[in-house]
């Protein structure tokens, strides 16, 4: 009886969906507000790109010890990101975004006062934790908070601030440039203690996840948070029949606030859910999680994000205004592109849009290998049609990523973890991700000095083809399902 009460409240959800329902403006500000924090992401992997040159000037910072710093901020954002899934599940999705702010902004100050390598590694491995923390809890947060109609587009927001993120440290590496050595790279690191305050503000007219509110038994509050944040009254309880389905509360208690049931599954057993005694189809979803983003890193984005001043010189480019001006064209596209993703993820299907992604990856890598090749058969030293062409590859190569890969990696990954295990399952990619985008950081420059740079994007797109294959065989698509039915599909 119950579930003929639960397909009907689902009845008119269909429709809804098949209407295509006006954007809701109150999911979408609360999307907007909680991906915002993930800027000071973008900008502090970014911000190193026109920074390491008068960082090396200043302080004496050898190649490897920039190495070092780009990427171990990455492995360093593993312990925020591990950590917030147990933050989440404990203080709240809400408090563990404006924990994040607060540590980004201790971060920020450290680095901008910084005067050796050691203090430096303090303040990567402090704004590291504040990154692990926003990766980690701003796709979730806003995948729990979304409609099934605009689930793609809202979870696609933390990609697009994340660029966004990076464009601006572009833009901070030419506006510092100028600047004394001594106090450039300074200000380039210190002005991202500006935003912080402002996020950690703007969050608290935020409502909680509706999801953590059943988890706590306070189902009156989810109702209220579910009325606003879904297209109809009628989605909205099928929505909070189903969190409460996956939680374990009877679907016959319906108070304000109730006792959430003492299984092991609402314990300290949530590991042993994901590995020990986990279901075929949560296995499946696991490996899928960690694969893909095993992927969206080992294609090489961060090291093109990173080192694009270095590669734009092998192309040809030779003065601070021609680099940074070049890469802050990179950053335009790759920003822009990223919207494509945001705005037809719900209507395209996630898959296709991979499948079109990592395509226009694969090739972009090859062209732009080519050309440095061909620069480096040549000895051309000045910029020619080559050098051109090098930078229509990169740019081709940024904006292939940011229509798919980058933000749907992430938006994918939130929607097809269980309710049970979505914090530290997502925890775990997050921990992928960032480990393995540390590792192609931190060896891209003896990485190219060992195989040249065009031999390291040829291995990029040696990479990115094995993910196309992955995509296409082992992705199913996930467009209009709910959160609670995804785990029927992969069980198929």
């Amino acid at each position: 009886m119950e579930e003929e009460k639960i397909e009907a409240a689902r009845e008119p959800l269909l429709a809804t969906k098949q209407e295509r329902p006006k954007k809701n403006k109150y999911a979408l500000g609360c999307g907007v507000l909680a991906s915002m924090t993930t800027i000071l992401m973008g900008y502090h992997v970014a911000v190193m790109s026109g920074a390491q040159k008068y960082m090396q000037e200043d302080l004496g910072i050898t190649d490897t010890q920039i190495e070092i710093l780009s990427g171990v901020i990455n492995v360093y954002s593993l312990a925020g990101s591990l950590a917030a899934g147990c933050t989440s599940d404990w203080i709240g999705r809400r408090a563990t975004i404006i924990l994040a702010s607060i540590i980004f902004f201790v971060g920020a100050v450290i680095m901008s006062f910084a005067t050796n390598f050691a203090i430096l590694m303090t303040g990567r491995f402090v704004a590291g934790m504040a990154m692990g923390y926003a990766l980690m809890i701003a796709p979730v947060y806003t995948s729990e908070i979304s409609p099934a109609s605009m689930r793609g587009f809202l979870s696609s927001l933390p990609e697009v601030f994340i660029n966004s993120g990076v464009l601006l440290s572009y833009v901070s590496n030419l506006a510092f440039s100028g600047f004394p050595i001594n106090l450039g790279w300074r200000l380039m690191f210190g002005i991202a203690a500006i935003p912080p305050a402002f996020f950690a503000c703007g969050v608290l007219f935020m409502p909680e996840s509706p999801r953590w509110l059943v988890m706590k038994g306070r189902l009156g509050e989810a109702r209220s948070v579910l009325v606003k944040t879904s297209d109809s009254p009628e989605e909205a309880e099928a929505r909070l029949q189903d969190i409460k389905e996956a939680v374990g509360i009877p679907l016959e208690i319906n108070g304000d606030v109730v006792e959430v049931p003492k299984t092991e599954k609402n314990e300290e057993n949530v590991w042993k859910d994901m590995f020990i005694r986990s279901t075929p189809a949560v296995k499946r979803i696991i490996a899928t999680v960690l694969i893909l983003q095993f992927f969206q890193q080992a294609s090489g984005i961060d090291s093109v994000v990173l080192y694009t001043p270095r590669v734009l010189e092998k192309a040809g480019l030779k003065t601070d205004t021609q680099l940074l001006g070049a890469t802050i064209l990179i950053g335009v596209a790759k920003v822009g592109s990223i919207l494509v993703a945001t705005f037809t993820s719900d209507r395209l299907g996630r898959r296709f849009l991979f499948l079109v992604s990592v395509g226009g990856m694969i090739i972009s890598l090859i062209v732009l290998g080519l050309g440095i090749e061909i620069i480096e058969w040549t000895h051309e030293e000045d910029f020619s049609w080559v050098g051109v062409v090098c930078i229509l590859a990169a740019v081709a190569f940024v904006m292939s990523f940011s229509i798919g890969l980058g933000p749907l990696a992430w938006v994918y990954s939130s929607e097809i973890l269980p309710l049970r295990i979505r914090g530290q399952g997502a925890s775990l990619g997050t921990a992928m991700n960032r480990i393995i985008s540390g590792v192609v950081t931190m060896t891209f420059i003896s990485l190219y000095q060992a195989i040249t740079v065009a031999g390291s994007f040829f291995l990029y797109a040696g990479i990115a083809a094995m993910s196309w294959v992955f995509i296409y065989f082992c992705l199913p698509e996930t467009k209009g399902r709910s959160l609670e039915d995804i785990e029927v599909l992969f069980a198929k």
